[in-house]
This record gives C-alpha cells, sequence and structure tokens, in this order.
C-alpha cells in the first residue's frame, strides 16, 4: 500500500476489530487472522485519509495566473467507502471548470477528489464536495462533476445487481445556467446531455 498512513493503524480500531471477528465466530488467533486487526485498522487509517487532508493545502502553490477561457477538464478515478455498510463504491470522475484569470495544475483536480473520495461518503455528497473545494479555491466562471460508480453495497447484497451503478452530478456557475456550457461538458464525457 503506497500511503503516509501505512503503519499507523489506531489499536482502538485493532481491538474492535479482534472483537467483531470473535462476534462473528472466528478465532482472531488463528494462521490467516492473526494480523488481520492490525491490517484493517492500517487499511481503514488510508481509506479515510481525506478526513487529515486539507483542500487548500492539497493545491498549495499550483495555482497559476493565465489567460485561458476555455473549458479544463480531467477524468480520474475514485474509491471510497459507502458511509452506510463500509462497503466500497468506485467509478470514474469527470471533473470541468472554467478559468477566470487561473488554472490549476491539472494532477491537483485528482487530488482534491481524492481528499473527499477518502472518507465515509454517498455518492452525492462526494460530487458536491469534490465541485464546491473547486469553486472555492479557483474562483472560475463554473465548475461540474460528475461521478459514474458501482457500489458493492448494491451488488454484494441488498439487491444484487452486479451491473447497476449510479451516476451524480454538480454543476456550479455557468454549468448550471448556462445549457451550451453543460451540454459541452456532458458531450466530452460521453453523456451527450444526458
Amino acid at each position: 500500500m503506497n500511503d503516509e498512513f501505512e503503519g499507523h493503524g489506531s489499536p482502538e480500531v485493532a481491538e474492535m476489530v479482534r472483537t467483531m471477528l470473535e462476534a462473528l465466530g472466528e478465532d482472531p488467533e488463528r494462521d490467516g487472522l492473526r494480523a488481520t486487526p492490525d491490517r484493517v485498522a492500517r487499511s481503514l487509517a488510508f481509506l479515510t485519509s481525506g478526513y487529515h487532508m486539507d483542500p487548500r493545502a492539497v493545491v498549495g502553490e499550483a495555482l497559476f495566473e493565465v489567460e485561458y477561457d476555455e473549458m479544463v477538464t480531467v477524468h480520474t478515478e475514485v474509491y471510497s467507502l459507502c458511509e452506510h455498510h463500509l462497503l466500497p463504491f468506485f467509478g470514474r470522475c469527470h471533473i470541468a471548470y472554467l478559468p477566470s484569470g487561473k488554472i490549476v495544475g491539472l494532477s491537483k483536480l485528482a487530488r482534491l477528489a481524492e481528499v473527499f473520495s477518502r472518507r465515509l461518503q454517498v455518492q452525492e455528497r462526494l460530487t458536491t464536495e469534490i465541485a464546491n473545494a473547486i469553486d472555492e479555491i479557483l474562483e472560475p466562471k463554473g465548475v461540474g462533476v460528475v461521478i459514474e460508480a458501482q457500489h458493492l453495497c448494491m451488488m454484494m447484497r441488498g439487491v444484487e445487481k452486479q451491473h447497476s451503478s449510479a451516476v451524480t452530478s454538480c454543476m456550479l456557475g455557468r454549468f448550471r445556467v448556462d445549457a451550451r456550457t453543460r451540454s459541452e461538458f456532458l458531450s466530452l464525457i460521453g453523456k451527450n446531455g444526458a
């Protein structure tokens, strides 16, 4: 696992995992499970590391004064944990903004998505938090975020629909009020006005 939280799992979380394994009828001291509580604690520390990240600090000095007024679009992946079942959801995150005198390093848009996806989430809030952070930090003419994700809480349990996915969007500024801007973004991500 490539992360700054490697080795920093909470002893309290590890003890809770040990207790959970016992409640499930398992022996946490058997060979295959002996290190599981510590591994789960480290894994959860990484998967929820977004609580310890400041969106402005993630962007840092990567804001540049540039006269560019065309749409900037980045497509990245998101991996998060559903706050209802603590099961993963994952998919594609499409981010676009219309600059207003400044641009941001492209990788920082993906990093901003990580800040919020590495928290216990619902897809709807994740989409809005990414858009709002970009809007607040860049102060662009508009922001659009669309997330298409698959949820293991729907695929592995509950309705057990293995081919289901959810699409959420948040449109701010010109993306909300200008149908042409919104349509351009949606066509760039293959949604064709959907």
